[in-house]
């Protein structure tokens, strides 16, 4: 059973699996609105369960587990695919159904298309819409549901209690308004597996009938969106939606997309894909190549177009950094950036993000997300704002745009220096330079703000306060930006001495070496602890290190030994297929499997269990190797660089095509026998790298 996604660019979206549409989380169902896009995610309508009757037969279509019993829906189905949106294909004695569904591009809304080709008999298609409101995090065990309904000929409203209303509409169809009608006990078998409740009940406003006349072959549209507003549909006017033209307006976005990326005519992208399945044809998942290419460039843009989403607060795009329970958060944007962004083209929307995270700094922080109910800027994370100046220096490479950057953005580049080398405390953060080393310090032991921040019940699970190996080689990297930036001929003086940059960077480095290099390990400390014990090394082999190999500006001299002996470690103890794993095998505390409820969950999380994203940083460290050794030690480099591509390559279009989700790609995987993706079905910064290294960017 695989997982297929849908969504609408304000923070709602779709989602179910492919075996009958039956639903096995709590975020499955087919309108998750975003209330205040993109956040308030609220569950509005689960499902719609189709039956069909046959000369007086009725066939039950759809498939749900309620009570331990699973009805037989999925047995007519014939087949299911999903290329820009979900079809399902059914066959009913001689009788067969086409279903697809279409969230309705900036509207919470959804439309379901259902296609009928009749045989000689008298048909009736019967859709019974299972409906609720509650937190999309949450689920309703209610054993009734107060509102009320206003009932047309072909179309309802419901009226909740707290002033919302959806609408639900049928084209040619009569509604029958159903009193007290109740779904009970739908299980969710992911959530139980998860640890939390799985069981919820869903009201049935009533039922939408449609004859089919005999051989006839119809069209019949179901529309569900919240009432009126910028976002939602006008229950007077809802009849007017064809969802033929809905599903169409969204497959010419898409192509939209896909030709503003211009990534079909780029010869040398084509040829970099083109060469790793050359390169290791045997195991290709394609063999027609200029078909792969395509193949592989459709699923990029649709795949990285989930997350971008519009903000209503100030009308800037931001990204998602997972689905179904992420929000917009800083580090995940800035580190997604390039593959979601960049490379398509995408760079209007890419200023936006920037702007988006920027205008809400605080006393040199980058907010790492916003708060899902509140929407408040959250401010734990030592990392967002030195991965925002990485971010700034792409979107340079790739546009030349110094105008933006100097006029939008370089103050708040500089006030988050500014602040980090005075020191800031904002939101307990404990961000300051040790003015003896020049390396930076950060977090508590009871405030966790680099990426490795999970918590069980006010415990850290991986501590890492202190001078962290990833934030000082971001600081230095972020530092010779600052300084390639104030060097360029400005007819507006930027108001700081570019040697004041490379000064804190040169002190920086100097010191890195001495502090970091593990010389028994043959890698790099994970952090520096610093406490009123004074500062002692963590020598647990982690993929943080690989931060000083893989930037603009790397911290490590790449042609020492100590650069070549961290890429070797970081390869033996961390890589495999899907990605590094977060910590080594041979390490006190390792855990290899992502299972149980929350709490083991969350104590596995950076302790073993594999990551897609972090291919990135072994992607750019090798490259940045190549660059930076001779001749002959480049040859074989280059050699490992197409092996390592040609890998990932064939992973993960192996995973999109049969993995956990349709044409996606996890946020986790377990570290030993993987067999599906984990955590979010759908990554931002795991599309992103992925795509980065497939495309050879």
């Amino acid at each position: 059973m695989r997982e297929w996604l849908i969504t609408n660019g304000i923070g709602g979206f779709a989602a179910s699996t492919d075996k009958g549409g039956m639903n096995t989380r709590r975020y499955h169902g087919l309108l998750i609105a975003a209330l205040q896009p993109p956040h308030l995610r609220t569950m509005l309508l689960s499902k719609v369960d189709e039956s069909i009757e046959i000369n007086g037969k009725k066939y039950q279509l759809f498939t749900n587990d309620s009570n331990g019993t699973l009805s037989n829906g999925y047995k007519y189905q014939k087949d299911f695919q999903k290329e820009i949106v979900p079809i399902y294909n059914y066959a009913v004695d001689g009788v067969r159904i086409q279903k697809t569904i279409s969230m309705i591009y900036g509207k919470n809304a959804v439309v379901v298309v259902y296609k009928i080709a009749n045989k000689k008999a008298t048909t009736k298609l019967q859709l019974t819409p299972l409906v609720n409101f509650r937190d999309f995090h949450s689920d309703n065990q209610s054993l009734e549901f107060d509102y009320d309904q206003d009932v047309r000929e072909d179309r309802t409203q419901i009226i909740y209690k707290n002033g919302y209303r959806l609408n639900l509409y049928v084209s040619n169809s009569k509604f029958i308004k159903h009193d007290n009608d109740m779904f009970y006990h739908m299980h969710y078998k992911v959530e139980e597996e998860r640890g939390f409740t799985a069981i919820e009940n869903h009201m049935i406003p009533g039922t939408f009938e449609v004859n089919v006349k005999p051989n006839a072959d119809v069209t019949i549209t179901f529309v569900a969106g919240l009432e009126s507003g910028k976002f939602g549909t006008d229950f007077e006017q809802i009849h007017k939606i064809d969802g033929i033209k809905v599903i169409s307006e969204e497959v010419n976005r898409v192509k939209d997309l896909i030709k503003e990326s211009k990534l079909l005519k780029e010869k040398n992208v084509h040829e970099q894909v083109n060469a790793l399945y050359l390169e290791g044809s045997e195991n290709s998942v394609y063999d027609e190549h200029d078909e792969v290419y395509k193949e592989l460039v459709r699923k990029y843009i649709i795949a990285s177009d989930n997350f971008i989403v519009k903000r209503e607060s100030n009308q800037l795009y931001s990204i998602i950094a997972g689905y179904p329970w992420f929000l917009d958060w800083g580090r995940d944007a800035f580190i997604a950036f390039e593959g979601l962004l960049l490379i398509s083209k995408r760079y209007d929307v890419a200023k936006e993000v920037l702007l988006n995270f920027a205008n809400a700094i605080q006393e040199g922080i980058i907010p790492n997300g916003f708060d899902e109910y509140t929407d408040n800027p959250l401010y734990n994370s030592v990392d967002a704002s030195l991965l925002f100046i990485n971010a700034v220096q792409k979107y340079l490479d790739y546009t030349g745009d110094y105008k933006f950057v100097i006029n939008e953005l370089y103050k708040y580049m500089k006030d988050i220096i500014d602040h980090y080398a005075d020191g800031t405390d904002f939101s307990g953060n404990n961000i300051y330079l040790d003015k003896n080393d020049y390396l930076l310090v950060s977090g508590t032991p009871y405030i966790q703000n680099t990426w490795m921040d999970a918590k069980v019940d006010g415990r850290v699970i991986t501590p890492r306060n202190g001078k962290a190996v990833e934030i000082n080689a971001l600081w230095y990297n972020a530092l010779r930006i600052m300084e390639d930036i104030v060097k360029k001929d400005w007819k507006k003086p930027i108001s700081i001495s570019k040697l004041e940059y490379g000064f804190l960077a040169k002190k920086c480095k100097e010191n890195f070496v001495k502090k970091f290099y593990n010389d028994d390990k043959k890698c790099l400390y994970d952090v520096i602890v610093v406490d009123e014990q004074g500062e002692r090394p963590d020598d647990k082999v982690r993929p943080n290190q690989l931060f000083a190999l893989s930037l603009r500006y790397p911290i490590l001299d790449l042609d020492q030994d100590e650069a070549k002996n961290v890429f070797i470690t970081v390869t033996n103890k961390l890589l495999n297929k899907f990605g590094l794993k977060t910590l080594a095998e041979d390490e006190k505390g390792y855990i290899p499997v992502y299972k149980g409820g929350p709490v083991e969950r969350d104590e596995s999380y950076h302790q073993g269990i594999t990551w897609p994203w972090l291919l990135g940083l072994y992607y750019d460290a090798l490259k940045n190797l190549i660059e930076a050794n001779d001749e002959l030690t480049r040859q074989e480099l280059t050699r490992s660089l197409i092996q390592f591509r040609t890998n990932v390559a064939n992973t993960f279009i192996n995973e999109m095509l049969n993995g956990n989700t349709v044409d996606n790609i996890c946020e986790i995987y377990d570290s030993e026998n993987a067999k599906n993706g984990k955590g979010c079905f759908a990554q931002a910064w795991s599309v992103s790298e992925v795509f980065r290294i497939i495309f050879g960017k």
